[in-house]
């Protein structure tokens, strides 16, 4: 079976990401003719002699008229080694929690930046939330490596900023592989150019289809957010009681033993239902419903399990926390908090430290939270949570803060994630 990869891009505005990404999915043969049919069209109307392949990706119609991205493009594509999920995140700062979503599940994230203009602003800011979801491995795109006459100097220079940065920000150097790039013409992309004959690194492509995949989800203890319970009371099955959701971590099999919580009742599985049948084991990423041997009260919110290894049960968290909305946050303010498939009130009891993503340092009781600030948070729910630190389950261990009055998306959290300080 082929090997998943999980990607993401992150970077400035217009350091070519949408290009790079289109240059991918064409030097792949992941394109359909019809649609490189259009873009060809597409491209010939706006007065250029080669396609645009920034257009494969750049879908929403506001997208392609300012030639931006402002929306989270997921894009698929395989060679013989492996397959691919790419999101494809927008530059711009008032976007940067689209990137928050986008690198929320990936394994490797491609950071550009524009060789003419260096590590910027932004791509210190794109660093910064990448180490914090815990992305393990990052890749420095130096792009339009063309329009500074492929210069060694200014790759090495760009290359040895960013390895720094990323060092402060707790990567290690085999964590952190830089690529002189030009997307437009595909050098180093896919194939190695002859206008770098400094550089003997691999391409983009063959990194991406060599580097080591992130631990499997599989081996970390079981986790099982249960998003309905099942009854369906008919003749046939009088007596079924089954609890349908997604396995969020580890493999579960019948006669192992489990706990529900919040209420901590033990009990063992008996069965592992799907409408394909029975199964004898089901692992992370499965959706199935599972049959306990004892009748205990479970509801949608409730998480299965492992019993020998259940996550922390508290109405404290102290959490690291991504603010995506124009409204500050302050102490106090009253707040929804969804983990898994359970919502709950919760209060904000503290402010403890905003992250400066520029210079890595901290600022202690900060007074408020605003739109793209990250920092470390105390929130204390109305009801028990079961979580996990975010550094040893990304899904158990995060959250969302939601607004109480219109739903709104208000932080993404990281429970117990620590924030690098030099």
């Amino acid at each position: 079976m082929t090997q998943l990869l999980r990607l993401a891009t992150a970077g400035s505005v217009d350091d070519g990401k949408s290009t790079l990404v289109g240059r991918l999915l064409h030097d792949t043969k992941s394109v359909l003719a019809d649609q490189l049919a259009a873009v060809e069209r597409a491209s010939v109307d706006r007065g250029l002699s080669t396609p645009d392949l920034s257009l494969l990706v750049d879908g929403l119609r506001a997208e392609r008229e300012q030639g931006i991205t402002i929306d989270v493009a997921y894009r698929y594509f395989a060679t013989p080694r492996r397959s691919f999920v790419l999101a494809d995140t927008p530059g711009h700062v008032q976007y940067t929690r689209n990137t928050v979503t986008g690198a929320s599940t990936v394994q490797l994230a491609m950071l550009l930046v524009d060789a003419r203009k260096g590590v910027v602003e932004q791509t210190r800011r794109h660093a910064a939330v990448l180490a914090l979801l815990g992305v393990p491995e990052l890749v420095l795109v130096v792009n339009k490596i063309d329009l500074v006459g492929y210069a060694e100097a200014v790759f090495q220079e760009i290359s040895a900023e960013f390895r720094g940065h990323a060092a402060a920000l707790g990567y290690a150097a085999s964590d952190v592989v830089c690529v002189p790039v030009s997307a437009l013409a595909g050098d180093n992309v896919v194939e190695p150019s002859v206008n770098t004959p400094w550089y003997d690194g691999p391409t983009l492509l063959h990194h991406l289809e060599t580097v080591p995949v992130a631990p499997d989800p599989h081996e970390r203890p079981f986790r099982f957010p249960v998003q309905q319970v099942i009854r369906p009371r008919t003749a046939e099955h009088p007596d079924y009681r089954g609890y349908a959701g997604q396995v969020a971590a580890g493999v579960v099999r019948p006669g192992d033993e489990v706990v529900v919580l919040p209420s901590g009742r033990p009990s063992t599985v008996t069965g592992i239902h799907t409408p394909d049948g029975p199964l004898a084991a089901a692992q992370a990423g499965r959706s199935v419903t599972l049959l306990l041997a004892d009748e205990v009260d479970v509801s949608r919110g409730d998480l299965i399990a492992s019993a020998s290894a259940p996550p922390q049960l508290t109405d404290e968290l102290d959490a690291t926390l991504c603010w995506l909305h124009e409204t500050p946050l302050r102490p106090g303010a009253r707040v929804l908090v969804k983990h898994g498939t359970r919502t709950v009130p919760a209060i904000v009891t503290a402010l403890v430290s905003r992250f400066d993503e520029q210079t890595l340092s901290n600022t202690d009781a900060p007074e408020s939270f605003t739109l793209n600030d990250i920092g470390r948070a105390r929130l204390r729910t109305a009801e028990p949570l079961p979580v996990d630190e975010y550094t040893q389950d990304r899904r158990t261990g995060a959250f969302l803060v939601i607004s109480p009055a219109d739903g709104a998306t208000l932080a993404a959290g990281l429970v117990g994630a620590p924030l690098p300080v030099l």
